[in-house]
C-alpha cells in the first residue's frame, strides 16, 4: 500500500475546499502572468506564507512556469526546517504527499540517488508537519499538471552540502529547483523594506552569504547560490513586497519574495 503524507496545513495556510483553491490558485496566476520570457526559468525562489500574505508574490514565480506544463516532469523542492530540528537535508519515506487536488507522487528513484550523500538522511518527522513544502504544491499541481516530487526540508546544513545534493538531481529542462523561503521577520515596515532590499540585492549578485534573520531558508538559498554561481544562471527579481503590503498591518511585517534564475542564453 502507498504510504501517503497527509496536508498538515490545508485550511490554515490555504483553502482545503478542492474547488475553491485551484479557483484561487488559477486567478493568482492568471493575474501574475506577463510577458513571455525570452528563456524558461530552471529554478525559483518563492515565499511560504499563508495565501493570504504571500499567494499573490509566489503566483509571480509559478505564472513563469505554465509554459513549463509539458516540460517539467520533476520539481525539487527545498525548505527550511521550522518545527523538527534536522541535520542535514531530510527526505520523506513516503511515496506521494497528498493537498486538496489529489496526490504529488515522489521521484523515489531520484531520491535513491541522492540518499548515499552523508548529509541526506531519511525523516518522515521533518515533513509531517512542515509547511515550508506542503504551501507550494497546489500552485505546482495548477500550474505544471502532472509531476513528480523530491522533497527537502533543510537544516543544520552548509551551502557546500545542500549544492551537491542540488548538483545530483540538476538534470535537464525536465528538472525545475524550487526553493522556499521569507525574508525578514517582524520588523517594522520601513526597516524591513531597507533589510528586504539589501537581501535581493545580495541574491542577485549570487552572494551564497545570507544569514536566517535576511532569510529564513537561507541555507537552501545559499545551496542554489553555489550550484547558480557554478553555472552562470542569471538571477531575476520579479516581486518584493511584505505583509503589510499584502494582509497585514505594517507595525511587524514579514517579507517576501519571487526571483527566477534563467540559465544563460547562447551566445
Amino acid at each position: 500500500m502507498m504510504q501517503i503524507r497527509p496536508p498538515a496545513v490545508a485550511g490554515v495556510f490555504y483553502p482545503i475546499d478542492p474547488a475553491e483553491l485551484n479557483r484561487d490558485v488559477s486567478a493568482m496566476l492568471v493575474a501574475a502572468s506577463g510577458a513571455p520570457d525570452a528563456a524558461p526559468p530552471k529554478a525559483l525562489i518563492v515565499p511560504h506564507a499563508g495565501y493570504v500574505y504571500s499567494g499573490r508574490i509566489a503566483a509571480t514565480g509559478y505564472s513563469r512556469i505554465v509554459a513549463l506544463r509539458r516540460r517539467v516532469r520533476r520539481v525539487v523542492l527545498l525548505g527550511p526546517a521550522h518545527r523538527v530540528a534536522v541535520r542535514g537535508l531530510a527526505l520523506p519515506a513516503v511515496q506521494a504527499f497528498a493537498t486538496p487536488l489529489g496526490p504529488v507522487l515522489l521521484d523515489t528513484e531520484a531520491m535513491r540517488s541522492v540518499a548515499a550523500l552523508p548529509q541526506v538522511r531519511v525523516n518522515d518527522a521533518a515533513h509531517a508537519g512542515e509547511h515550508s513544502i506542503e504551501v507550494h504544491l497546489p500552485f505546482l499541481q495548477v500550474a505544471l499538471g502532472r509531476f513528480r516530487l523530491v522533497p527537502f526540508v533543510v537544516g543544520d546544513a552548509s551551502a557546500e552540502e545542500v549544492a551537491e545534493a542540488l548538483d545530483r538531481l540538476w538534470g535537464g529542462e525536465e528538472t525545475l529547483i524550487v526553493v522556499s523561503s521569507d525574508l525578514s521577520h517582524y520588523l517594522p515596515y520601513a526597516r524591513a523594506c531597507a533589510k528586504d532590499e539589501f537581501t535581493v540585492r545580495t541574491i542577485l549578485l549570487l552572494n551564497r552569504e545570507l544569514d536566517h534573520e535576511q532569510a529564513c531558508g537561507a541555507t537552501p538559498i545559499n545551496g542554489l547560490l553555489l550550484s547558480s554561481r557554478s553555472r552562470s544562471l542569471v538571477p531575476r527579481l520579479l516581486d518584493l513586497r511584505n505583509s503589510g503590503d499584502t494582509a497585514g498591518d505594517k507595525s511587524r511585517v514579514v517579507g517576501y519574495a519571487a526571483l527566477a534564475f534563467h540559465e544563460p542564453l547562447p551566445a
